[in-house]
């Protein structure tokens, strides 16, 4: 990659919406803030930010600092609310349905938080729920009323119609062990979009269907589902929650979240998390003023929100963005696939894959510790200078490969060169201990 000119580095900091985009592809990388020579293949991770839209924040910080007072008392109000106007439409919601919380996680703890838990209560995790909300849920188990965790199993490969009958089953189970108690008691199931590791589409509209067939609350983590997956429309598939990250595929300022809660269901979310001074006792009616303001912090990520959507349009919009990123996590899996000398987790059908790609790892007979795990951190960033994810699942070693619209095939031919190298160290290492 040839450094740009100073002019050239300006023009990707201040582009012009109405100029001619770049191709998807290396043509593209000089919108983002990569060392030279990096290969990142792990967007999904923690999102890459478009120059642009750092160029639109910086713009906002000085902004604020100019006149804190006036900014975060009069006008941070509507910035907000055409940001949560702007991700309502991409989701399919009502402006008033969606608000911006820190992150996923935060998301998910404060509906999970929110319910008013009882003996007897059943709160459905699966074997690949994410780590901190499997953590979350044991919490919520830990301590008083104890409602009890049942944890939903899904091994990789599969398919998505072995994964619906199979939650059908675990729903009607669940339900049946609580038939008879007062109607207060629950059952809470936590539901991926699409799951972090392995990065594995799951049928998650049809999972949710079961949930209202069988009575049973849908809380869905769809980290990695705005930007990655077009068509959303929450309101035809109607989850009870929803939250989604803004920072990973949708290009905003890490961190920034979207949480959809319909307006049938805001009465359970009595609290924001922190609880707002907006708090109402004990009506519960705010729950849009409640997440406008939990407290000094920084609101730039929020804000920052239309930019990086104006950078998705101008670059192609939303469907030429995933069809590119979707057809090179295809691509890019079978041509690592062929360099290991392994094979892609997907099925017949192509519906494990969206612009996330898993590839076995050839490291049969390393066990999976974190000495290994730290070990290929360590070599793919230092020695080798690229990255993706590794994991362990089912037995095997696994990497997950997030394709980007500046990612070409090039690319994991490159990181299957590291890879087999450093794999080859792990096995004489760790292998067999």
């Amino acid at each position: 990659m040839t450094a740009m000119t100073e002019s050239e580095e300006t023009k990707c900091h201040t582009y012009d919406p109405q100029s001619q985009p770049p191709k998807f592809g290396h043509d593209i990388r000089k919108y983002f803030g990569f060392e030279d020579g990096y290969i990142n293949l792990n967007h999904g991770a923690y999102g890459s930010l478009p120059l642009p839209v750092a160029t639109e924040c910086a713009k906002i910080s000085a902004e604020i600092e100019a006149c804190p007072d006036r900014f975060l008392r009069l006008t941070y109000q509507g910035r907000l609310e055409h940001a949560r106007s702007l991700v309502a439409n991409l989701i399919g919601a009502e402006v008033d349905e969606c608000v911006m919380v820190p992150n996923a996680t935060h998301g998910l703890n404060t509906i999970l938080r929110n319910f008013e838990w009882h003996e007897g209560d059943i709160i459905i995790g699966a074997t690949t729920t994410y780590g901190a909300i499997a953590k979350t849920i044991q919490y919520l188990s830990d301590i008083p009323p104890h409602p009890t965790v049942s944890k939903f199993l899904i091994q990789f490969p599969t398919t998505h119609a072995q994964i619906v009958a199979n939650w059908k089953e675990h729903l009607l189970s669940a339900v049946s062990s609580v038939a008879g108690a007062p109607e207060k008691r629950k059952v809470v199931a936590v539901i991926d979009g699409i799951i972090s590791t392995p990065g594995a589409r799951l049928p998650w509209a049809e999972m949710v269907k079961i949930c209202r067939e069988t009575g049973v609350w849908s809380v869905i983590d769809a980290a990695h589902m705005i930007g990655q997956e077009v068509d959303i429309n929450l309101s035809e598939v109607k989850p009870d929650f929803w939250v989604s990250n803004c920072h990973k595929w949708l290009f905003a300022k890490r961190s920034c979240c979207v949480m959809y809660v319909p307006k049938r269901n805001q009465h359970i979310i009595k609290s924001s998390m922190p609880t707002s001074h907006e708090y109402v006792s004990p009506t519960h009616h705010n729950f849009v003023k409640q997440h406008e303001w939990t407290g000094t912090m920084d609101f730039i990520p929020y804000l920052s929100v239309p930019a990086a959507i104006e950078f998705r349009n101008w670059i192609g919009g939303e469907h030429e963005i995933n069809k590119y990123c979707h057809q090179l996590a295809l691509d890019g899996g079978k041509r690592l696939a062929e360099i290991f000398g392994t094979s892609v987790m997907e099925n017949e059908k192509g519906e494990l894959t969206a612009n996330m790609v898993n590839v076995e790892l050839p490291l049969a007979g390393v066990p999976p510790t974190w000495d290994v795990d730290d070990f290929l951190k360590a070599q793919l960033l230092l020695e080798w200078h690229c990255y993706a994810a590794h994991y362990w699942h089912n037995g095997k070693w696994w990497t997950r490969c997030s394709a980007q619209v500046w990612s070409e095939i090039s690319d994991f031919e490159y990181l299957g060169k590291a890879f087999t190298e450093v794999c080859k160290q792990a096995k004489k290492k760790f292998g067999n201990q």
